[in-house]
């Protein structure tokens, strides 16, 4: 049977930087992963996005595959310097050209578009004048989430402002392990309140021009599992783990302020950018919940004053000290299904009425399977994987969680960020060297899953069980 309704939309994701590639022409301006992946040393290889995976040519045989495998939406991102070379007022209308053909491309094979305004590709330029730690670009974002919707909003089915603001503000700013390779506290704490003001500032934005248009934001979401319930350092640590992966960014939108432990750990890198009117709520017309995995903490967490702590090493420090346990996807992440269905009542039970509509942006594994002697690509974990993540979508929904739609991560192998082309997410296996498209098993699975919305899934799946 069913175990989905018939409006229940099942879509696919990507995201500029991974898969146009084309860095450099029709006036694309430099981003900061531009700039970082040609920076020695940042990412595995030497590797970069300036080809990726071609989809900046080879659009049309991506949506025509999309279409063949009875996708109903796309939730792709669009480069920012594409439009608007450096981030400020001076557009490239060759930039809007292209998505242009994009957007029509999809509604010409009955896809919806789910455009994502910022998925980490920040405009060089405005780097240079401080990037996400400086005010000026939520002001920059706002102007063009507004410049966006005026020209495309009336083709498009909602948009995402951005994309894991956790990921860029942390692991760009604290440990520099993503673009722009910083390594400070205060700097993620700064970037990460930026986030906050820019949404807001790009939902003001596009309402003022298309009011009708749902407007949203798709977060990076993990809860916590503590190794060990009796350590009060565990406990100290899972909750300060939920504040800066979490609530800090589900409070600021549903209830206009800051979680009490986040302004009490970070202090005055906070308070110091914060101005009055920045924390807004109805500012989300829906959530996107990206969700991978479960994060366990480990026994190895310092029990100092949480106030007198560096966040690093409060929160990610921990990240070594406890060992993953059971199945791991290629990226060595645990695989913890029940942790998406945990996450989607959660909210449901926090936030209660005011809880906007939930949609699943991201969800997937890395699994480097690859073509076998017959020409196709037998990923089964990836099938067993999709299969367990998607029953937990089910048993929220039946348990009365209001989720809208579910995005694959991802639709095709493309750059995976730092660690390059090594991890294969996508459903469509590419040949890096030919740019050869050939859809997995995991693909025609889930065409099953979206063709019968649901009534292939099985309860078990020997491979993850």
């Amino acid at each position: 049977m069913a175990r989905f309704s018939d409006d229940f939309l099942f879509g696919v994701a990507t995201a500029a930087y991974q898969i146009e590639g084309g860095h450099d022409l029709d006036g694309k301006g430099e981003s900061v992963w531009d700039r970082f992946s040609h920076t020695p040393g940042k990412v595995d290889r030497g590797e970069t996005g300036d080809v990726a995976v071609d989809h900046y040519h080879r659009w049309p045989e991506d949506l025509d595959l999309m279409k063949g495998l009875g996708m109903q939406a796309y939730r792709f991102s669009v480069a920012w310097t594409r439009m608007f070379p450096n981030g400020d007022s001076k557009r490239e209308q060759r930039g809007f050209d292209f998505y242009d053909r994009l957007i029509d491309g999809m509604l010409e094979r009955n896809l919806k578009p789910f455009p994502t305004l910022f998925h980490w590709d920040l405009p060089q330029a405005l780097q240079d004048l401080g990037g996400w730690e400086n005010r000026e670009t939520a002001l920059r974002f706002g102007e063009f989430a507004g410049a966006f919707a005026e020209h495309f909003g009336d083709r498009v089915s909602a948009i995402a402002t951005i994309n894991e603001p956790w990921v860029f503000a942390w692991l760009g700013h604290a440990l520099g392990y993503h673009a722009p390779g910083l390594t400070s506290q205060d700097a993620a704490i700064r970037a990460s309140h930026h986030t906050v003001l820019a949404h807001n500032l790009a939902y003001r934005a596009i309402k003022a021009v298309k009011p009708d248009l749902p407007v949203g934001m798709a977060l990076s979401q993990s809860l916590p599992d503590v190794d060990d319930i009796f350590d009060p350092a565990q406990l100290q640590a899972a909750k300060m783990f939920d504040v800066n992966q979490n609530t800090f960014w589900m409070d600021a939108f549903m209830k206009g302020k800051y979680p009490e432990l986040a302004t009490e750990v970070y202090g005055s890198a906070l308070a110091e950018v914060m101005r009055e009117g920045d924390l807004q709520t109805e500012t989300l017309d829906w959530i996107g919940i990206n969700y991978y995995f479960n994060t366990r903490i480990g026994p190895k967490v310092s029990m100092e004053d949480p106030a007198r702590v560096r966040v690093i090493d409060k929160l990610l420090g921990f990240g070594n000290d406890s060992n993953p346990v059971g199945e791991l996807t290629d990226m060595n992440w645990p695989i913890t299904p029940p942790g998406l269905s945990g996450l989607l009542m959660r909210w449901t039970r926090e936030y209660g009425d005011a809880l906007p509509p939930l949609y699943i942006t991201e969800n997937g594994l890395a699994n480097d399977t690859e073509l076998s002697s017959d020409g196709k690509v037998h990923d089964q974990k990836r099938i067993d994987y999709l299969n367990l993540h998607l029953l937990e979508v089910a048993k929220a929904i039946e348990a009365g969680v209001d989720v809208r739609g579910y995005f694959l991560w991802s639709f095709l192998d493309n750059f995976e960020w730092a660690v390059g082309y090594a991890k294969r997410f996508g459903i469509v296996h590419v040949n890096y060297e030919t740019q050869v498209r050939t859809p997995k098993d995991s693909a025609y699975f889930y065409s099953q899953v979206a063709a019968t919305k649901g009534a292939n899934l099985t309860a078990r799946s020997a491979a993850v069980a």
